[in-house]
C-alpha cells in the first residue's frame, strides 16, 4: 500500500476486496468529472465488527465503513473526525485502531453512548457499581409509561436514572457511572427480553405510547418484569466480549486525548487548524429521519430536552436547503483538516433514489477548497436491517452508500 499522502482514489478501488478478485478496479464512470467507483468494497463478513459497536441508534452506518477509510488514508496516532457522531461509530472504530479521536454532535446522547465505549471499564468494576445501586425504592414518575415497563421494572429504571443524575450532578460520575448510563439508554426499548421494555420494533428508537399501546394490543401482552441490573450486565459483557488486553488500551488511550463537542458542526472554533487526518462522516439526510421524536425516551432517561436538541438538528426539506448548511459544514472541514488530509463524506440515496446527494456534495467540496477525488458506491445485499423498516434491496439508499472522497491540496 502507498504511503497515506500519495494514496489516489484508484488506490482506494483497486484494494477493495472485489477489485483484489479481479486484479484491477473496474472503469469508472464520470459524473462532472470525477471518477465513480461502484462495487462491494465491504461487507458484513468482511473483518467481522467488534461488538463494542452493536449500540442501536437510528440513521448510522456499518463499522466497516470508517475501517475501510481509517485503513487506507491514515495511520496510528493521527485524528479522526466526526462532525456528525451519532452513536460514534467512527470514533470507537478509530480509537480500536490506534487512532486518536474528535467527535461532534448536536445531540448530547452521542457523547452518553460514545465516550464510555472509549474508557471500556472493567466488568467487574461495573459489576460491584451494578450491586451498590438500589433500585426497589419507591419512586413516582413524571410521564405514564406502563405501556412500556412492567412495575417492578419501571421502578428499577426510576431509581437508577435518580441515582446517575445524583452521580453527574454532584460531580462524582466516573467511567462506571457513565458506562452504565450508556447501556441502560441502550436498552431501554426494544423486541427481546434482552431489552428492558415490552415487545416493541424498532430497538434503535421508542415509538409513541399510544403506538405502544396499540403494539401491546395486538400481542396479546402486558410488559414482563426485566431485571434492570442483569440486563445492564449482561448487555455489558456482550459489548466487551471482543476486547482484549492490547484493544483496552488502544482504547483509554483514545479516550484520555479525546475531544467530544456537541454543537453545530460548521462551527467547531475548539478543533485547531490542520488537525484531523481524516474525516469520516454521513450528515443528516433530506427530512429522513426524526432525531428528537425518536429518541424522546433516551432523553427523558438522561434529563434532556427532546424538542430542545431537535430544533438544533439540520432537516433541511430541499436540496437547496441542505446544500446551504453542508456547504458551511465542508469550509469547516477545510480549516481543520491538514494538508493531503481526507474528507470521506457519505450520503444516501433519498426520495427513493431520485435524489442523489453525492452529486450535490461535489461542487459544495470544490467550493470550500477541496479537491474531488472520487465517488465510491459500496452496493450491498438486503439486510435484517432494512427488512425491519420494510424496504426492499438498495431502495430509499438503505444498503447503497455513496461516498465521496474529498482531499485538501498540499
Amino acid at each position: 500500500m502507498a504511503a497515506v499522502a500519495t494514496v489516489t482514489a484508484y488506490d482506494l478501488a483497486v484494494t477493495a476486496p472485489a477489485a483484489r478478485r479481479t486484479r484491477s478496479a473496474p472503469p469508472p464512470r464520470r459524473i462532472n468529472g470525477v471518477p465513480v467507483y461502484e462495487q462491494e468494497f465491504w461487507t458484513s463478513k468482511q473483518r467481522q465488527a467488534n461488538p463494542l459497536h452493536e449500540v442501536s441508534y437510528r440513521g448510522c452506518f456499518k463499522p466497516q465503513l470508517p475501517a475501510y477509510f481509517i485503513d487506507r488514508l491514515s495511520k496510528p496516532g493521527d485524528f479522526i473526525y466526526d462532525p456528525f457522531s451519532g452513536r460514534g461509530t467512527t470514533a470507537v472504530e478509530a480509537a480500536l485502531m490506534g487512532r486518536n479521536v474528535i467527535a461532534n454532535d448536536i445531540n448530547p446522547l452521542s457523547a452518553i453512548l460514545t465516550l464510555p465505549r472509549l474508557e471500556a471499564p472493567l466488568i467487574a468494576n461495573i459489576d460491584v457499581r451494578l450491586r451498590a445501586i438500589k433500585v426497589s425504592a419507591k419512586q413516582k414518575n413524571d410521564i405514564d409509561l406502563s405501556m412500556f415497563y412492567h412495575p417492578d421494572t419501571e421502578r428499577e429504571l426510576l431509581n437508577l436514572r435518580a441515582y446517575l443524575a445524583e452521580r453527574r450532578d454532584s460531580g462524582k460520575e466516573d467511567d462506571a457511572d457513565r458506562w452504565i448510563r450508556m447501556v441502560a439508554t441502550n436498552r431501554l426499548t426494544g423486541h427481546s427480553p434482552g431489552f428492558f421494555s415490552a415487545y416493541t420494533l424498532p430497538p434503535n428508537q421508542a415509538v409513541s405510547p399510544e403506538s405502544q399501546i396499540r403494539i401491546n394490543e395486538k400481542t396479546g401482552k402486558d410488559p414482563e418484569y426485566r431485571d434492570v441490573r442483569a440486563l445492564i450486565l449482561r448487555k455489558s459483557m456482550q459489548l466487551q466480549s471482543d476486547i482484549n488486553a492490547a484493544a483496552r488500551w488502544r482504547l483509554q488511550q483514545a479516550a484520555a486525548k479525546a475531544m467530544f463537542l456537541e454543537g453545530p458542526a460548521g462551527e467547531t472554533a475548539d478543533i485547531p487548524d490542520g488537525s484531523v487526518q481524516l474525516t469520516v462522516t454521513s450528515p443528516p439526510f433530506l427530512n429522513v429521519v426524526q432525531y428528537a421524536k425518536d429518541n424522546w425516551l433516551r432523553c427523558w432517561f438522561n434529563s434532556l430536552d427532546a424538542e430542545e436538541i431537535g430544533a438544533g438538528i439540520t432537516m433541511a426539506t430541499s436540496v437547496n436547503e441542505w446544500s446551504a448548511v453542508m456547504l458551511q459544514v465542508l469550509s469547516e472541514l477545510h480549516r481543520i483538516t491538514r494538508p493531503k488530509g481526507w474528507v470521506a463524506f457519505e450520503v444516501g440515496e433519498v426520495q427513493r433514489g431520485s435524489v442523489n446527494l453525492d452529486e450535490a456534495v461535489v461542487p459544495l467540496g470544490l467550493e470550500a477548497g477541496f479537491r474531488c477525488e472520487a465517488i465510491l458506491i459500496n452496493t450491498q445485499k438486503f439486510t435484517k436491517t432494512s427488512n425491519i423498516w420494510g424496504i426492499g434491496n438498495n431502495e430509499r439508499g438503505t444498503n447503497s452508500n455513496r461516498i465521496v472522497i474529498l482531499q485538501k491540496p498540499a
